[in-house]
């Protein structure tokens, strides 16, 4: 496959792609200025390649004919563009490239016509289908496959086990599997969409347009399941494994597997055995061997695990192995049975209840608290089980059960296993995930610190988080493991965990996974914790709920759940949620155009933070104070609260209070100390970039721009708001503009820039009545009314007036 991105001029290639928009819109050059809000002379230096144009005017463009803009950015960021691109930070940047390919096993045999076919259809169609039977060797033939592509497709190598046949659990949701991709590519959550299956679709497709990735989709249920997850435009190549011929996908070639063939297969088990000279035991008993090629059923998974029992039992001949498979029923329960035989009885046990776990990967830590062991002993007792075929090992660390080998396993717990053992043994994994998310969730704090979690006793072990990043990086590779637990738990009516566990996830939700899930998932803690009848329990589920709503924009529905929130927290006397209640009314408040409302909010919060003990959640509030008061134009009140915030001692430079505080501070004092303004903001900058949230980047270069404008440097004022717009545009982060809209107008307009003024003004008036901020939308009119006086004073004074009447009607709490 070729490069085509090294074949063209990345400028004039872009260029080439915004004439299309302008055919696209049947315009001329002068009406498509008009209609984008750019200047005819600039536009015409943009289509024509001669002038590389800003991000902004290219999301105008693509806006005006519905198009979305995102696939174009990668060449756009090729392009030396005037406005930078968004800074490379410790999540943005693209780092070493991501392998999760699990380990090529090292007697791959046969194949080789499957093989060229695979490799064939991935060249022709950048896509292939492998299926047949289980245990026929789909996904060592997948796997086998992408190693040999790595090195045409450097930029990463991903693997997605899509259970669409794992006994216990239902298929991986398309939207699951998307985000588990997205974050797999390092893309930040804020360029996630938050909700719709065809918005993370495109999302995964302009992500990968100008990649070289190839990716492993494992055991898929159809073709519903994976079409979501194909590569678009580009040059990044998937490979599908599934026991059904996956017919929906026509433009997808397939490739089937049939057993090996009797020599294959031969080759196989003396490869697997370590017996293949002339004068080894399968070569000196040839009819025993043909026995143990039939019962395996010439299926390579069987036939490894045979030919492990007999490279660990070198006093064995090979009849003795076939007396031993002839005690199984099938060619899979023979292979089985034959080897958990060899396991001692705590081995057998480990290896039974592993058919318990709701998720699919899994480490030494859940396999201590599963079979109640020390940890030591569980590392011990699983190294035992991957020398004996029964359990794979794809990373350091991390282990999984074949499909087969986790049905084996789940049949003979159900045979073996009293229920209530099979019970206790589940609740422990539940307890396990909820406490080691806890654990991760106080590392990463993010309002406040987590209440204790409250479900069954914490295991002997838990995973050591040294630092956020830690505890963020267990989150994510622990991510579809604590949905299938909670799904789990929820199923088997474990209420309590069904509504702590989501609390905890939090921190992960916010910088990872958009809204989507937390919504579902507060949704179902909010039936379990009717369930369970405690007020308190209601109440914070209520919270959470509204919490979620607020964070989807879904501003009504939040204010509701609040409401009943605080109804039930009010006679609770737990002061910690009625702050946490209070602090998140703020914020739906103040986005809503409160002014005065959120102010006492911050301070109610504060204090009922301060009566409860927790000096962090008190930070908060008065951080949020700060940043109110300095909106109220309480720039010396607000300057001396934010103060106070950066004399709280903590650890973390990306402290959510000190970086509100630094932000406020630093516009605060821009007239009578514009040196220390410019280093409070330079640092928050910094550190919002070192952290990787691309809207705290956004938030940070705003504020600087209007810090820059109050000191008279209209030039870079300028530009550190365009910064910010070419990341709000990135993100599609629409409803963060309102705050920030009007402030960029106000530049714009001491800029000497009357009419990008005005387009932001109007901008602002369209876009807060959609948001409900009565607040933005009343600065809007005077800003406009401001820009009109001299041109058009009737125009003004309606303005003027619809304003001020906002304002006489804006509640105040």
């Amino acid at each position: 496959m070729r490069d085509r991105a090294a074949q063209a001029d990345p400028q004039q290639e872009l260029a080439e792609r915004l004439r299309l928009l302008q055919d696209l819109s049947g315009l001329g050059v002068r009406a498509l200025a008009r209609d984008t809000g750019l200047s005819s002379s600039s536009l015409s230096r943009y289509l024509n390649g001669q002038t590389v144009p800003p991000w902004p005017a290219v999301v105008a463009l693509c806006r005006l004919v519905k198009r979305d803009p995102r696939p174009l950015r990668p060449l756009w960021e090729r392009t030396a563009t005037p406005l930078p691109a968004p800074p490379k930070s410790s999540r943005q940047g693209r780092p070493r490239p991501r392998n999760d390919l699990p380990r090529d096993v090292p007697d791959f045999t046969g194949r080789a016509e499957q093989l060229a076919a695979v490799l064939a259809a991935v060249d022709s169609h950048r896509a292939v289908s492998v299926d047949g039977m289980a245990g026929v060797g789909k996904t060592c033939l997948a796997v086998h496959a992408a190693h040999r592509l790595a090195d045409a497709f450097p930029d990463a190598q991903l693997y997605v086990d899509l259970h669409g046949f794992t006994e216990g659990r239902p298929p991986l949701d398309a939207d699951s599997a998307l985000r588990m991709l997205l974050g797999a590519l390092d893309v930040p959550s804020e360029r996630v969409p938050q909700e719709g299956l065809e918005a993370l679709a495109a999302c995964w497709r302009s992500e990968l347009a100008d990649r070289r990735v190839v990716v492993v989709l494992d055991n898929a249920a159809d073709a519903e399941q994976v079409r979501p997850l194909l590569p678009g435009a580009g040059d990044s190549v998937a490979l599908i494994t599934s026991r059904n011929r996956l017919l929906g996908l026509e433009e997808v070639p397939p490739v089937s597997l049939d057993v090996l063939s009797p020599r294959e297969s031969a080759e196989l088990l003396a490869r697997a055995s370590g017996d293949d000279g002339p004068d080894g035991r399968l070569a000196r008993d040839p009819e025993s061997a043909a026995e143990v090629l039939r019962r395996c059923g010439h299926l390579p998974l069987a036939l490894r695990l045979a030919g492990a029992r007999l490279r660990h039992r070198p006093g064995w001949t090979v009849g003795i192995l076939v007396e031993r498979m002839a005690e199984g029923a099938s060619e899979f329960d023979t292979a089985f049975a034959m080897s958990v035989r060899q396991l001692d009885r705590a081995q057998a046990r480990l290896f039974r209840m592993l058919g318990l776990l709701p998720g699919e990967s899994f480490d030494a830590y859940v396999a201590a608290a599963l079979a109640d062991v020390p940890l030591r002993t569980a590392r011990a007792m699983l190294e035992d089980l991957v020398d004996a075929h029964l359990v794979e090992q794809p990373a350091a660390g991390r282990y999984r059960l074949h499909d087969l080998v986790h049905q084996h396993a789940r049949r003979a717990a159900a045979e073996q296993d009293p229920a209530a053992e099979r019970e206790r043994a589940l609740g422990r994994v539940l307890d396990y995930y909820v406490h080691a998310a806890a654990a991760a969730d106080a590392a990463m704090p993010f309002l406040s610190p987590g209440r204790p979690a409250t479900v069954g006793p914490p295991p002997a072990a838990l995973p050591r988080f040294t630092d956020k990043h830690a505890a963020f990086a267990w989150l994510v590779s622990e991510y579809a493991n604590l949905i299938a637990v909670f799904e789990t738990a929820a199923a088997v009516g474990a209420d309590v965990h069904v509504c702590e566990l989501p609390r905890f996830l939090r921190a992960y939700f916010a910088r990872r996974c958009g809204t989507t899930h937390l919504n579902f998932l507060f949704e179902r803690s909010l039936a379990a914790a009717e369930r369970l009848g405690d007020p308190l329990q209601l109440a914070e589920a209520h919270s959470d709920l509204g919490f979620a709503r607020y964070n989807a924009g879904r501003m009504p529905e939040a204010a509701d759940a609040y409401a009943t929130a605080g109804t039930l927290v009010s006679g609770s006397g737990d002061r910690r949620a009625e702050a946490e209640l209070a602090l998140r009314r703020g914020y739906l408040s103040w986005d809503t155009g409160r002014v005065e409302e959120p102010l006492e909010l911050f301070r109610l919060a504060g204090t009922l933070y301060e009566q409860a003990g927790f000096p962090a959640g008190a930070a908060d509030a008065a951080a949020a104070q700060a940043w109110a008061m300095l909106q109220l134009g309480h720039r010396q009140e607000a300057a001396r609260v934010a103060r106070e915030v950066l004399a709280v001692p903590h650890s973390d430079p990306a402290w959510p209070p000190a970086l509100s505080a630094r932000i406020t501070l630093g516009v605060a004092v821009a007239d009578e100390a514009p040196e220390e303004a410019a280093a409070h903001l330079e640092q928050a900058l910094a550190v919002a970039r070192a952290d990787g949230h691309l809207n705290n980047q956004a938030w940070c270069l705003n504020c600087r721009g209007v810090a820059l404008r109050r000191m008279g440097r209209y030039e870079e004022a300028l530009a550190s708001h365009r910064e910010a717009f070419a990341l709000l545009d990135a993100l599609f982060e629409e409803h963060w503009k309102i705050h920030f809209l009007n402030g960029y107008a106000e530049t714009c307009r001491l800029a000497g820039l009357p009419e990008e003024a005005l387009r932001l003004h109007r901008q602002a008036l369209e876009l807060a009545p959609r948001l409900g901020n009565r607040h933005e939308e009343a600065l809007a009119h005077e800003g406009v009314a401001a820009l009109l006086e001299a041109t058009d004073p009737a125009a003004a004074a309606e303005h003027r007036a619809a304003g001020q009447a906002l304002l006489r009607d804006l509640p105040v709490g």
